[in-house]
This record gives C-alpha cells, sequence and structure tokens, in this order.
C-alpha cells in the first residue's frame, strides 16, 4: 500500500548558480518529467525552498527505493542538477492532501 514520503533534494555540480532555475540546462524536459509525476498522484506537493538550495517533494509511493529509482530518471538527476539527499516516510497529523 502507498505511503507518504518527504523528499529533499539539492543542487548538484552542474547546477550554474548565476542563472536562474529557468534557465538551468533542459529545464523543460525536467518540468515537463515532473507535472507527469505530479499528474499521475506520484508526486503530491513540490517546490524549492525559500534561501537554500534545497526543493521539497511530498511523495505517494510504495518503498523509499521507488521513490529513488522514480526521481532518478529525472533529466535534471542524469545531468547531476539535482540530487537525494533525503527520503523519509511521513505520517500526515495535520490538515488534508485530499
Amino acid at each position: 500500500m502507498p505511503q507518504l514520503f518527504v523528499v529533499i533534494r539539492t543542487r548538484g555540480p552542474a547546477w550554474q548558480a548565476s542563472r536562474p532555475m529557468e534557465s538551468q540546462a533542459d529545464w523543460a524536459p525536467h518540468a515537463s518529467f515532473m507535472n507527469a509525476l505530479a499528474k499521475e498522484g506520484f508526486v503530491i506537493l513540490g517546490g524549492p525552498l525559500e534561501s537554500t538550495s534545497d526543493v521539497l517533494l511530498v511523495i505517494r509511493a510504495k518503498t523509499p527505493d521507488e521513490v529513488r529509482s522514480r526521481l532518478a530518471e529525472d533529466p535534471w538527476a542524469r545531468k547531476d542538477l539535482l540530487r537525494i539527499t533525503q527520503v523519509a516516510p511521513w505520517t500526515l497529523r495535520l490538515g488534508s492532501l485530499a
């Protein structure tokens, strides 16, 4: 049965700090990939954390390995623009993702 995971991704060495997110290499394929994961319900919420180099995702998956393998297909993961630094099971106690 699927459960929720919180994922932290951080910028990899290929990230060009002088360029905004939308101007990084392969922005369009990355955005398309992530939008597809959101549309299918794998990614529930996501976005960059202000004043950091990190991105937070809330994901619905069966295992941490599924999370890692699916995100490894991201064009930005393949080009070392983003790396996973943490995958943690998460229990929602307040609010709703309905």
